[in-house]
């Protein structure tokens, strides 16, 4: 595509070379820029993309895209220069032009919350899949099409980049995917990330206090999110939580709630609940359903039926979707149980905040010993800690503090800010080395025990300082029990 016909309608200036270069790619990381890329320059928040334009232009950046004033001198001048009032949102225009914009041929759907993107994402593919639809899921665990999942060489985030989440949304539709589901984080909204990709439907789970030093406090947080409504043809709202029925006052018209409480367009009833399974009763204004689900605890409920309303928006009529509900499985690292030759009820979940470890921790059968391991991450949300060593207090019987990812902050540090919200009786150990905690908890947890390894779930790497190691909360649990096969053998 000719550099004209990328700006084409696009509000800019250019200085330099031709406007017919030809353009094959976008790229805002000058050491990834492959000959014949834009190389779009971006503020970061350390330095300027501006420090690497020599680099990008070295390995064959064919244009330079930037909202700064930068110097000629350091740039080619038979290389045209751009500018443009917002580098962020070109880069979301031309990854999705140079695509084709495929999302046009896709039906998307998006969902953001605090928690339970990721098990809401997989539960809709897994009602799509189950209506024959071919459906992909783009989110925090990876891509997965049709609940398979595929192999990418990104950076794994919760909401991909556009540079990469357009060409993959332009595999999807070679691959004959009709259905495109994502997860819309708080930072991906703010970075425009999903701009240019046409959501059918925008799903709100909920809000709580996560991220809010990344953006600045609470209010930018909630901007953030409230983005989605912009970009969504349709929504569907927990009605339950103050914020998402905030979002609906302002989008009444495309806006649809479901709840416990009955002021929801759909209401939700339990009618009982066993171990694994829940029955609902879920009341419209024009008809009323009994659903099973397999899974037990008001936040799974709301989950499952969040993933049947957004399907149900689609178009789907709803006694189509019901009888599929009782097939939900949930995805990696979300309440995941790890069979073993003991006896122990063990679970990773990737519960990394109050809301979050209180509704996992809820569901579990108070008349057994609960133990749990967690810590908090480092370097951000350091408001959360007290909240989550309070819930770990209320419902663990023994708790083992570790580390989750440090980063650059000293753990003992983040365990005293976990230890202020326990309650006085409460008994804990310490052990920073996070394998050492999961196998002491392993060790200590008899037949019937629930042990609980909480904050990563899915990971597959601890972050210390500024290096990534591998670690694998489930591999540790299936490495404790191979040890003891292996002792006994001996």
């Amino acid at each position: 595509m000719q550099l004209a016909e990328l700006l084409k309608d696009w509000p800019c200036s250019v200085t330099g070379g031709s406007i017919r270069t030809e353009i094959t790619g976008v790229e805002d990381y000058a050491q990834a820029v492959q000959p014949g890329d834009i190389f779009i320059v971006r503020k970061g928040k350390k330095t300027s993309g501006s420090r690497f334009v020599k680099e990008a232009l070295a390995r064959g950046a064919a244009a330079i895209v930037s909202e700064e004033s930068i110097s000629l001198p350091i740039i080619d001048k038979e290389i045209p220069f751009v500018w443009v009032p917002n580098t962020a949102l070109f880069l979301s225009y031309a990854s999705a032009k140079l695509a084709a914009f495929p999302a046009e041929a896709l039906t998307v759907i998006a969902i953001t919350g605090t928690n339970g993107k990721t098990t809401v994402s997989h539960f809709v593919s897994q009602l799509l899949n189950a209506l024959h639809k071919h459906a992909a899921v783009i989110g925090t665990v990876g891509f997965f099409i049709n609940g398979e999942k595929q192999q990418t060489a990104y950076e794994q985030l919760t909401t991909l980049q556009a540079k990469e989440l357009h060409p993959i949304l332009k595999q999807c539709v070679r691959k004959g995917v009709t259905h495109v589901v994502l997860e819309a984080s708080s930072m991906g909204l703010q970075q425009h990330r999903l701009d240019h990709c046409d959501i059918d439907c925008g799903v709100f789970l909920n809000l709580s206090e996560d991220h809010l030093e990344d953006h600045g406090g609470l209010e930018a947080y909630k901007r953030a999110k409230k983005r989605l409504a912009d970009l969504s043809k349709k929504l569907v709202l927990n009605g339950d939580d103050n914020f998402c029925r905030s979002v609906g006052i302002y989008d009444k018209k495309k806006s649809c709630s479901f709840g416990f409480d009955n002021h929801n367009d759909l209401h939700i009833q339990i009618v009982s609940e066993s171990v694994g399974k829940t029955v609902l009763c879920l009341q419209t204004s024009a008809s009323e359903h009994i659903v099973e689900i397999p899974f037990v605890g008001k936040y799974h409920v709301q989950n499952a039926v969040a993933s049947l309303m957004a399907v149900w928006r689609l178009g789907v009529p709803m006694e189509d979707i019901v009888g599929h509900m009782w097939s939900l499985r949930l995805p990696e690292g979300r309440l995941e149980k790890i069979e073993n030759p003991l006896g122990i009820d063990v679970y990773v979940d990737y519960a990394h905040t109050a809301e979050a470890l209180q509704a996992v921790l809820q569901t579990f059968d108070h008349s057994k010993t609960i133990y749990l391991v967690f810590s908090c991450g480092g370097n951000r949300d350091k408001a959360k800690r007290f909240a989550m060593g309070a819930v770990a207090s209320k419902y663990a019987d023994v708790i083992y503090l570790t580390t989750d990812n440090p980063r650059d902050e000293d753990p003992i540090v983040i365990n005293e800010s976990i230890i202020a919200g326990f309650t006085e009786q409460q008994y804990y150990e310490i052990y920073l080395d996070r394998k050492l905690a999961i196998h002491q908890a392993l060790a200590k947890a008899e037949k019937g025990d629930i042990v609980l390894v909480a904050g990563k779930g899915h990971e597959q790497t601890q972050q210390i300082k500024n290096q990534k190691f591998p670690f694998s909360d489930q591999q540790c649990v299936k490495d404790y029990f191979a040890s003891l096969i292996t002792d006994d053998a001996e």
